[in-house]
């Protein structure tokens, strides 16, 4: 008869208590950084609010972002509107691109297509932000947004929503086809054992399955296309004020930081400050769409018994 054996009585040698030690700290790292970062932005940010030129009715109100003109204004709400408007468009464009490319991969390409597309598509993800901020400013300006609308400028909300759009489809794609990949194959075989067509069973039987990675997808997506930085600086403009009109020039948080962060603003003064206050901003924004992402994720989870 076999003893019952006592784990705590189990030697551990000093290397598996190093490799231990090591993975315990790199799983605290990233709660580590991320409270770092929150205190840094949140300390500043305190110091912009403290500041007697700023209120919160005018942060929160004024149509006009200014921070280093001769007689500075400090509302947040062109930024906020430029940047959820940008980040709209975008979602428009991959959206739909993004989720019918995952269905194509998951349901109708075979493993040859697959192994040709899926490693073109993650090659698309990693092309540097700044090569489709000058793609959306030299190409999709002249030869879409000028041609097919009339009166856009070469700064405008459209190319640079469009080319943001086109980089976050592989990342909709790439979470929407694992979300199509975890559904059991036996709901798959049993819809097409009975009857039903490739087509019927993946927008009917797989896509309602996998909805809850799908939305995930589509929420984080959308937050990517928020904090995007390189390509609305370069494609979108610097217009300061309040604007709804997307063939005209927008400023987004992103790119109010990159400029403003040139070097050209002192350390300390009331315009270095509400850097990081547009960056607790960002950073809040984004912090509610995981916090919804996740809430959809689980609210929509279904469990299937493989």
């Amino acid at each position: 008869m076999t003893k019952n054996l006592n784990l705590s009585k189990v030697k551990t040698k000093p290397v598996e208590t190093i490799v231990k030690f090591f993975i315990t700290m790199s799983a605290f790292a990233a709660i580590l950084i991320s409270v770092a970062i929150v205190f840094t932005l949140l300390t500043e940010a305190i110091n912009f609010f403290r500041d007697p030129a700023v209120t919160f009715k005018e942060y929160f109100t004024a149509t006009r972002w200014t921070p280093t003109f001769k007689n500075p204004v400090y509302g947040v709400l062109p930024l906020v509107s430029s940047t959820l408007y940008i980040a709209l468009i975008a979602c428009i464009i991959s959206f739909p691109l993004g989720l019918f490319s995952a269905i194509y991969l998951s349901e109708f390409a075979s493993r040859r297509t697959r192994k040709i597309i899926k490693p073109i598509m993650e090659i698309l993800a990693g092309v540097p932000t700044v090569v489709f901020g000058y793609f959306a400013l030299n190409w999709i300006t002249p030869n879409i947004v000028q041609r097919f609308i009339p009166g856009s400028g070469v700064f405008n909300a459209i190319s640079a929503g469009i080319a943001v759009g086109i980089m976050i489809i592989p990342t909709v794609a790439s979470i929407s086809d694992d979300a199509l990949n975890a559904v059991p194959k036996s709901l798959r075989m049993g819809s097409l054992a009975l009857g039903s067509t490739r087509r019927i069973t993946a927008l009917k039987i797989m896509l309602p399955a996998a909805l809850s990675g799908i939305i995930a997808s589509f929420i984080l997506g959308f937050s990517r296309a928020i904090g995007e930085t390189m390509i609305v600086t370069i494609a979108g403009g610097q217009y300061p004020e309040l604007n709804l009109d997307p063939r005209k020039a927008m400023y987004t948080i992103t790119s109010s930081i990159v400029n403003v962060s040139l070097g050209d603003t002192p350390h300390g003064t009331t315009a270095y400050n509400a850097l990081f206050a547009l960056g607790i901003t960002l950073f809040i924004m984004t912090f509610i769409l995981n916090i919804f992402s996740d809430y959809i994720a689980r609210k929509y989870r279904k469990e299937y018994e493989q």
